[in-house]
């Protein structure tokens, strides 16, 4: 039986923001423990709706769908402002309060602030991490931690909860139809995207474990297969919680190995969360001196996938094409954009930002950071990664090459990552190399002495 909207007994609203789930999820069992009947909602918020692009916003619409199934069609979809939104849900089912699981990371924060200000009685309950950010800390002054190793083994230290029991009964008011918003988010032409929801992420993982999971610390780097876990969308979405992850993992070394991946999310959150301003800014702020070039051709060749370089021009095709790139690639793209063509990392940060399906503010700002040697690391603008040799050592039989750059699908494994040595390389359209990659890495390290001695 659908509830009016003029219910008479204490409803509380559960805001779905970033866990997009039923399962391990703190905030949805709070909020059924304080009220007879919940009022499960998602709010299209437009500034962030305008930051992503169509894959991310695609693969969203299609987890709302899921989510909706999942809480039997009673999952309300209402764009506006979200004060507007939760005072007007308030009024009209006489909500005592609104739960959510807590934000960290600047926009959120700020948004759940405003919230209170403004009288919305926020519940916090649990967060998109296993070990909430700011929970870390050195023992030995309470500063939070800088580096990752000693990082991940005070994290591992402080443990985690088992994840949350799923409701059997999930007491939710049904929408009438001014909540039923679900946008039609479409894919660009000739994208494909991995399936969203709940249950394709569980299903992926269980994919995992049984295929990948115990040769992850051999096959992770490898990106011409399948030996990453593609739970980064999920965990971005919230459709699966890290809890319920590392509640699956042994003490074996890929494993171990695998439950660092997952630190390193939570490490960047918790560097996010103690320095908001490194979203966008430098966090050595020593590099913001340093001489950049500005964007122009080899920008646009960068972004498009058009470098001359295979291993570096197949990653960016795959960005475009699937919202996605295999993690080893995504070092080795970062690096060539700020040590081979001398550009920002926020350049790089943006682009991403605007195709990745699994975006995530602290590990893309300061995954871009890391690489390009500005960010959380003792040595680090030293590592330029030469994308010939990553190619060959992580793409030995270029099958990654061929799948995303079809143009070099004639030549052979020991031509495949250096074309400009093979006579017909280019007879299907490839293109030839924007720059040296030898010359600009000495130009990089020029550049970097320059800082070093101002």
């Amino acid at each position: 039986m659908i509830e009016s909207a003029m219910a008479k007994e204490a409803c509380s609203i559960l805001w779905f923001r970033r866990d997009l789930r039923i399962s391990d999820h703190p905030a949805l069992l709070s909020a059924i423990d304080a009220g007879e009947k919940i009022v499960p909602v998602f709010i299209l918020d437009k500034s962030l709706i305008k930051t992503a692009g169509s894959k991310r916003l695609a693969y969203l619409g299609q987890s709302l769908r899921s989510l909706d199934e999942s809480l039997g069609g009673a999952l309300h979809v209402i764009s506006g402002d979200y004060i507007d939104v939760l005072k007007d849900l308030m009024k009209r089912y006489n909500a005592t309060s609104v739960h959510v699981s807590a934000e960290y990371e600047p926009y959120g924060a700020a948004r759940d602030q405003k919230c209170e200000e403004a009288g919305i009685p926020l519940i916090r309950t649990g967060s998109p991490y296993a070990v909430a950010p700011g929970r870390v800390r050195k023992p030995s002054d309470g500063t939070p931690y800088r580096v990752y190793t000693p990082f991940y083994k005070a994290w591992c230290a402080h443990g985690w909860r088992k994840p949350a029991i799923t409701p059997k009964v999930i007491p939710a008011i049904k929408p009438e139809g001014f909540a039923r918003e679900f946008p039609d988010w479409q894919l660009p032409a000739g994208a494909v995207i991995t399936e969203a929801g709940e249950k394709a992420a569980l299903k992926r993982f269980k994919q995992f474990q049984a295929n990948a999971l115990d040769t992850y610390d051999e096959d992770r780097n490898m990106a011409g297969i399948d030996g990453t876990s593609k739970m980064s969308a999920p965990l971005k979405w919230g459709e699966v919680h890290p809890r319920t992850l590392l509640a699956e993992l042994g003490e074996s070394k890929a494993h171990d190995v695998f439950r660092k991946e997952i630190a390193w999310r939570e490490f960047y959150a918790d560097i996010l969360f103690h320095n908001p301003h490194t979203e966008t800014e430098y966090y050595a702020p020593k590099f913001a001196q340093m001489r950049y070039d500005e964007p122009g051709e080899k920008f646009t060749a960068w972004c498009e996938g058009k470098t001359g370089y295979p291993f570096v021009d197949a990653a960016m095709r795959q960005l475009l094409h699937e919202g996605w790139m295999h993690n080893r690639t995504r070092m080795v793209v970062a690096s060539f954009l700020v040590k081979d063509l001398h550009l920002e990392w926020q350049l790089g940060a943006d682009f991403f930002m605007e195709h990745l399906v699994d975006f995530d503010v602290a590990s893309n700002s300061h995954g871009w950071q890391w690489t390009a040697g500005c960010g959380t690391d003792a040595s680090p603008y030293y590592r330029i990664f030469n994308p010939i040799e990553q190619g060959k050592r992580f793409d030995p039989n270029g099958d990654y090459i061929r799948k995303y750059v079809p143009e070099l699908g004639h030549l052979t494994t020991d031509e495949i990552h250096e074309p400009w040595l093979t006579p017909t390389a280019y007879e299907n359209g490839y293109i030839q190399r924007i720059v040296d990659h030898a010359a600009e890495r000495l130009e990089s390290l020029a550049r970097l002495e320059e800082i070093k001695t101002t």
